[in-house]
């Protein structure tokens, strides 16, 4: 089945984003509009079609459409992020995803960011930020149960997101950094742990058989393709001054249309 990925473009106040693990430092904004066009063309080389938004000028982390909405293939859920100043942002991509999804949203006070929602079949797994709540994820099981979904809250240690920690390669194995989740709580056959010294490879976009990977970690990279996937690397160096990782800058979903 075609899959679609809505995108947004790196809004121009993006040196004004939120951290909270990393020091803030200059951003070339100029240079993360290239590098997120590179971005977008891995996709497209990966058989999406990408469907690219313009900017939020007003919203510094709006590129990061991931943490707006989780799409599965019966429905969509808008998030309510854990980032106060990011909250405006649901109301732009609702519509968008409106198209394709019926529509359930996380009301207040219970926080929930895509970015911390981990998909392997069937089974969410969300991480406990300081961007997402045990209300959010408790919502969240209510939202998904009936179409056959399972939830499991999983406490996260040194990571923005849970996605931060592990990304899903295929439906029985995760790429992981055990220092920061219990890998155990998966449930997976297979997990395939980060290079020494690239805790932060562990964010990886896995389509349809392709994983687009940073190239900032070509250690963990190398990982990935000895386990027998295949990779393509993007360079995203300063979206990374942002705590971006790959996942986080695409909203990807099946055209069930």
């Amino acid at each position: 089945m075609p899959r679609i990925a809505i995108t947004r473009q790196v809004s121009t106040s993006l040196e004004q984003c939120a951290l909270t693990f990393l020091e803030r430092e200059p951003i070339d904004v100029g240079l993360a509009a290239r590098q997120h066009a590179g971005y977008e063309a891995a996709l497209r080389e990966s058989g999406v079609t990408v469907e690219h938004q313009n900017e939020l000028a007003r919203y510094p982390d709006a590129v990061f459409v991931e943490d707006t909405a989780l799409v599965l293939d019966e429905i969509a859920v808008i998030t309510r992020p854990g980032e106060p100043t990011r909250r405006g942002e649901t109301e732009h991509i609702a519509p968008i995803i409106a198209r394709y999804r019926p529509l359930a949203t996380i009301e207040s006070p219970a926080k929930l960011e895509g970015g911390d929602i981990v998909r392997l079949g069937k089974r969410l797994f969300v991480g406990l930020s300081s961007r997402s709540s045990q209300a959010g994820a408790d919502q969240l099981r209510v939202i998904v149960e009936p179409f056959g979904y399972t939830v499991d809250a999983i406490h996260l240690e040194g990571a923005l997101h849970l996605k931060s920690a592990v990304s899903a390669l295929d439906g029985d194995t995760i790429l992981a950094h055990p220092a920061w989740v219990d890998t155990a709580r998966f449930g997976t056959n297979r997990v395939i742990a980060v290079a020494p010294g690239e805790p932060m490879g562990g964010n990886v976009l896995a389509i349809d058989g392709t994983v687009i990977v940073s190239d900032a970690y070509p250690r963990t990279r190398e990982q990935i393709e000895r386990a027998g996937f295949v990779t393509k690397a993007v360079t995203v160096t300063e979206l990374h001054k942002a705590e971006a990782g790959v996942t986080c800058m695409s909203l990807v979903f099946k055209d069930a249309g």
